[in-house]
């Protein structure tokens, strides 16, 4: 189950009936007196009713988990024996041949002929267990788990560094004040605040132009047009890019009479920002349409088609009867109420808060609590008892559950709350749920059928200057060989009426990944634009992002754009690309809308406007009753600015392809791989040739596996010298041993300061979201490890008076080196670590004597 929340509720309700049975609890049984052989190889499993004979045997329990001990074996299953002293009908007894390691395992009920399912008459939920062999061992804090949601770090502020011109140091400004003072909203530039702001912008770009100005367009340091600075830097090969359009999920809601409806794709559907015009929906052309059209609102479209059902318009998480219940962040499962049959993997649905988890109210909910999922499973379920929540009498109708999963890549980033309890205590449900109904949008306006300007032919007053035959040939007469004069091509550079051009990447709606739409990188972005002949729409030409690679035959052209968002068009000349033949009349189809004006907040698209009578029937009472976009659109991108450009460009080609060196192999395998945090290489000599071996350190301590070695292998092959043989192997981890007594101050429990210094001390990441000391991203290939820094942190810890370092040193190697000179240095392919996992000894203790408190 992956709600954390646990109450009694459900065990009460099962326990004013007799038909469903369900496990109360389970006890270890580990008598200090008994001999090693037996300890921990008993388990009493308590159920709320008494059990029937024979009704659970070996086949019916199974014992899933653990990380050093995975597979436990049962040998016996037998129902407690009236004569014993655990002798109850309600009793359980599970022995096992050996017991497991420190981590929980989950005891489970299963059917014999359904080992996904529980045995008849066994509650779904109650059907499972976790617990410890280890439950006996010495601990110093309560069993008992604290399941309160983490609390979300502080985000810094964004502010970029990169504004560069009046626009951006403008809206800069804007989005720091609006973070700043939300109460303060600008109204029009007479206002005293938009004056102040677009005086600091421009003042801001009156001194960005005194650094840039004086220029020339022959030159990449002072050219001041975009498609002169485009072309300079595409001879380094380095790819300028012109923005990208931003992405938006769209949720639809259906009337109560309408079962299903299918919006298609294409542009006779539009989706757009908030006006004045009330209508919902509208009619493509419509004197409403053009209303809106008229205040420029930003206008996405579907990339994939909007297949609707009622039933999806709003779902409700299912709880299983428990009060206070959150998503916990990472969670890929999720049970919703109500049977859903038209719910299918592939499918996206948004979460979202809709009300405030203290208060109640919808305005209180947190907006940032939104997240997008893709459905990569859907299983029907059922709740027998789940109609008994809703009152204390017998049982009640059972409730339909269905079961969603999604891929880990959508896991989500927050803890989400589904039901809680207001401070005047006061139960919430419905705090947060499921939208179907959903589609991908993205930004742009189709204009189809533009006629561009026709092609002239060429100009017979400009000629090519006419060759000679020879030097001793005076004047210029046939017979020295004078070639024809030959005229110039006119230049056919038309311009495209309407701006800005849209920027998008390919989209296949048949294929779908993860539903993340801000991850999508640049690379060879082309121009949403499709051009034809007049006179044959068949006869497509192609968008290519240049025609070096043109032949003479080829129908290729080049969309160039300017800092106003000009689009102009670049043809061939028989050479690089085919040339027009003069007299021809283009018909371009393209698409404007582009860049971080796209990046639209949640909720802020609310109308549609379609030419599919479908829609539009009836706009009285439309079969499309809300559409919005829960989430803020994304990935929306301004062109790259100039400056940039110029920054970035003269080091393109410098970026080196040939690992030479052994910091050379290094280096080139961080950049094949983002998980690694740094890489050393080695040479060895291995028999016959010379072999690198590279060690790879990866974030987060990630294991160097099979599937890593072979795809960072392959990486390497088109770097490395020939003649070398490339392998991956793992770092050289060297465990610690560190040992403190702590001071601990009087008006404080030793156990609650203890549990923060084990926090503080770990390997893992704090709720707060910063690192424990010995995560493994703090630690890299030969950097030692200072004993001071720890000291620190463990002195600013709460309750904390003082600390004594008593022992540290690497495990197994008894010294006092480290101790003396505070710190442990290691080799070049070594890398510290302290685990203090139980179940791993060997992978480094730590050890904390408290002494005082209270």
């Amino acid at each position: 189950m992956i709600y954390r929340c646990c109450d009694d509720r459900r065990r009460g309700v099962l326990e004013q009936q007799s038909v469903f049975n369900g496990i109360d609890f389970l006890e270890v049984v580990d008598n200090p007196s008994d001999p090693d052989s037996i300890r921990q190889r008993t388990l009493l499993a308590h159920f709320i009713h008494p059990l029937k004979p024979g009704q659970l045997v070996l086949q019916n329990v199974r014992i899933d988990g653990g990380e050093r001990i995975r597979t436990i074996v049962i040998v016996e299953v037998s129902e407690a024996v009236s004569s014993s002293p655990a002798g109850d009908p309600r009793v359980l007894v599970v022995r096992v041949q050996e017991p497991g390691d420190f981590s929980t395992y989950t005891l489970r009920l299963v059917d014999k002929n359904n080992p996904d399912e529980p045995p008849q008459n066994f509650d779904q939920v109650l059907s499972s267990i976790d617990f410890s062999f280890k439950v006996g061992c010495d601990s110093g804090f309560d069993c008992r788990q604290q399941l309160a949601c983490p609390p979300e770090g502080t985000k810094p502020v964004d502010i970029s560094y990169l504004a560069k011109d009046y626009a951006s140091f403008r809206q800069l400004m804007l989005d720091r004040m609006a973070a700043i003072l939300p109460q303060w909203q600008e109204t029009s530039a007479a206002d005293l605040g938009i004056m102040l702001v677009e005086l600091l912008a421009y003042l801001g770009d009156y001194l960005s132009y005194q650094q840039d100005a004086v220029a020339t367009e022959a030159y990449l340091s002072t050219a001041r047009k975009r498609t002169s600075v485009r072309r300079h830097v595409r001879l380094v090969g380095y790819p300028m890019h012109d923005g990208r359009n931003a992405r938006a999920w769209m949720h639809f809601a259906l009337r109560s009479d309408v079962p299903t409806l299918t919006i298609p794709v294409g542009a006779g559907t539009q989706l757009f920002t908030k006006v004045s015009q009330p209508a919902l929906v509208m009619a493509l052309q419509s004197s409403a349409y053009q209303q809106a059209i008229a205040e420029k609102p930003q206008i996405f479209e579907l990339l994939e088609p909007a297949v609707l059902f009622r039933e999806h318009n709003q779902i409700s998480f299912y709880t299983w009867g428990a009060l206070e219940c959150c998503l916990p962040e990472g969670a890929t499962t999720a049970d919703l109420r109500g049977k859903l049959p038209n719910l299918t993997a592939g499918m996206v649905l948004v979460f979202r808060e809709v009300k405030g988890p203290k208060t109640g109210v919808p305005g209180d909910a947190d907006p940032s609590h939104a997240w997008a999922v893709r459905l990569t499973n859907v299983t029907a379920m059922n709740d027998p008892i789940g109609g008994s929540f809703a009152a204390t009498s017998p049982l009640r109708p059972d409730v339909d559950v269905t079961r969603i999963e999604w891929a880990p890549a959508d896991a989500l980033p927050f803890p989400l709350c589904i039901s809680s309890l207001t401070e005047t205590s006061v139960f919430l449900d419905d705090v947060s749920v499921a939208y179907g109904n959903i589609a991908l949008a993205d930004q742009g306006l189709t204009i189809a059928d533009e006629q561009l300007d026709e092609v002239l032919s060429p100009n017979p007053a400009l000629t090519l200057v006419t060759t000679v035959a020879g030097d001793n040939c005076p004047g210029a007469s046939d017979s020295c060989g004078a070639t024809a004069p030959q005229p110039v091509a006119s230049s056919y550079r038309p311009s495209l009426r309407q701006s800005p051009i849209t920027f998008a990447e390919s989209y296949d709606a048949t294929q779908p990944a993860s539903a993340a739409v801000e991850n999508r990188a640049l690379g060879e972005l082309l121009p949403s634009i499709k051009l034809v002949p007049a006179v044959d729409i068949n006869d497509a030409w192609t968008c290519r992002r240049d025609l070096l690679k043109s032949h003479a035959e080829n129908k290729d052209f080049v969309v160039e754009t300017e800092d106003d968002g000009t689009a102009t068009l670049r043809f061939g000349d028989n050479v690089l690309g085919m040339a027009p033949v003069p007299g021809t009349i283009f018909e371009a189809t393209y698409r404007i809308g582009n860049g971080q004006a796209g990046n639209i907040g949640a909720d802020s698209i609310a109308h549609i406007a379609s030419n599919n009578s479908a829609l539009t029937t009836g706009l009285s009472d439309p079969v499309i009753t809300a559409v919005s976009n829960p989430l803020p659109a994304r990935g929306g991108l301004d062109p790259e600015s100039l400056d940039r450009v110029r920054q970035s460009a003269p080091y393109a080609f410098r970026t080196q392809k040939r690992a030479v060196t052994e910091q050379d192999y290094g280096d080139i395998a961080q950049r094949c791989d983002s998980t690694i945090q740094r890489a050393n290489a080695t040479f060895r000599w291995t028999g016959s040739w010379r072999t690198a071996f590279i060690a790879a350190d990866r974030k987060g301590g990630k294991l160097v596996d099979d599937t890593f070695r072979n795809a960072l292998t392959a990486c390497m092959e088109q770097y490395r010298m020939a003649g070398q043989d490339v392998d991956v192997e793992d770092p050289a981890l060297v465990s610690l041993q560190l040992e403190m007594s702590i001071c601990v101050k009087s008006d404080y429990f030793a156990s609650d300061v203890e549990r923060s210094l084990l926090l503080v001390l770990s390997n893992r990441m704090l709720p707060d979201g910063t690192l424990g000391a010995f995560h493994p991203d703090n630690f890299t290939f030969g950097q030692s490890v200072y004993l001071s820094p720890i000291i620190e942190l463990v002195q600013q810890t709460e309750g904390v008076e003082s600390v004594k370092v008593t022992k540290f040193q690497r495990q197994g190697n008894d010294s006092t080196l480290g101790l003396a000179s505070g710190k442990l240095d290691f080799a070049r392919l070594e890398i510290a670590r302290l685990d203090n996992n139980p179940n791993f000894p060997e992978h480094g203790s730590l050890v904390l004597n408290m002494l005082g408190g209270r």
